[in-house]
């Protein structure tokens, strides 16, 4: 089992790596037992006992040949969203007696969308050296690295089967594109570089889940607090990508039928992610508690008031439920 400790320091953080988020395995130099798609499917891994093809027994990952000869296996993934690297996990669920014995990982920022050969000529920069792993189990490494990446090139050794990868970190977009594009900008988009930096509950969602792109695809796609049975009501903290302007609001409650929250508020503050942890921010509200509606898409403008250069913005949710989305769309200020 992975050390909660450690997991808890970055899993909080999206993955970078996620096929919903435009993460792909480009290539692999070996996948003769499983495809290498496998590693980022956003599912859990599964056992299906006694299921075989005719290459061998099937697996729910990606798992090489043994090697017979000097070296080892790698496949190189584009990341969905480029950032900086926080963390990695490396799950071998199922692989007991074929797993790898050990892994390192190496990455670069490229322009575009490079082909396989420019990959491969590619200055690589390792920042995870080879390190152990164990078999059936979730492994865990943190990052020390600060710059933007755009690939991701996992390395094996010398051969055998990982499930899953994730690859945690932080969003960083090409800001330049997207001011040239001109209009509003989601502040609040993983996609973006938003995050959710704290949270009141997450049993049956985790609050992230509201940055996601695209609309939610069901009620295990968005953010649901259980059924509160005493005073209070629920909330979560979300980091803007940049400090700025709020200017529309979109509460999303898809699917959220019988569960939606009956209203919401919505504050603001201008403080560092010290001050939010120790609860030392001075929060303003921008939205008056308002009625929700389920299963729909809530817009508010005029109802918000203006408040400049926020970091952090904390929705409330009375008295507890279900929100699928969340849009914060505004103005960032120049840097």
């Amino acid at each position: 089992m992975a050390d909660p400790a450690v997991l808890n320091s970055f899993t909080m953080l999206p993955d970078l790596a996620a096929e919903r988020l435009g993460g792909a395995v480009i290539v692999a130099n070996d996948e003769f037992f499983a495809e290498k798609e496998n590693l980022l499917k956003a599912a859990a891994p599964v056992w299906r006992e006694g299921v075989y093809t005719d290459r061998g027994k099937w697996m729910d990952g990606w798992e090489t040949r043994r090697r017979r000869e000097a070296g080892f296996d790698w496949c190189i993934i584009r990341l969905g969203l480029t950032g900086v690297i926080r963390g990695v996990v490396v799950d071998t669920a199922f692989f007991t007696g074929n797993y790898p014995e050990s892994c390192s990982l190496e990455t670069v920022s490229l322009a575009g969308t490079p082909d396989a050969s420019a990959l491969a000529a590619a200055p690589w920069k390792e920042i995870l050296p080879r390190s152990p792993l164990t078999g059936n189990a979730q492994t865990p490494f943190a990052i020390d690295a600060s710059d933007r990446w755009t690939h991701l090139r996992f390395n094996i050794f010398p051969d055998g089967g990982v499930a899953r990868l994730r690859v945690h970190g932080e969003a960083i977009p090409d800001w330049e594109s997207l001011l040239r594009a001109g209009g509003w900008i989601d502040l609040a988009a993983l996609a973006n570089g938003g995050i959710v930096v704290s949270q009141s509950d997450a049993f049956y969602g985790n609050a992230s889940n509201m940055l996601q792109p695209g609309r939610s695809t069901h009620m295990g796609d968005g953010w649901e607090t259980k059924r509160r049975r005493g005073a209070g009501n629920d909330w979560a903290v979300v980091k803007l990508a940049r400090p700025g302007l709020v200017r529309r609001v979109e509460i999303d409650t898809d699917h959220f039928k019988g569960n939606a929250p009956g209203w919401c508020s919505l504050e603001a503050c201008i403080a560092t992610d010290a001050a939010i942890v120790g609860s030392a921010a001075t929060w303003k509200q921008i939205l008056p508690r308002t009625a929700l509606q389920p299963h729909a898409r809530c817009a508010f403008e005029k109802e918000l008031t203006e408040m400049d250069n926020i970091t952090h913005v904390r929705l409330s949710i009375y008295p507890d439920g279900g929100v699928a989305r969340l849009r914060l769309l505004g103005s960032p200020c120049p840097v």
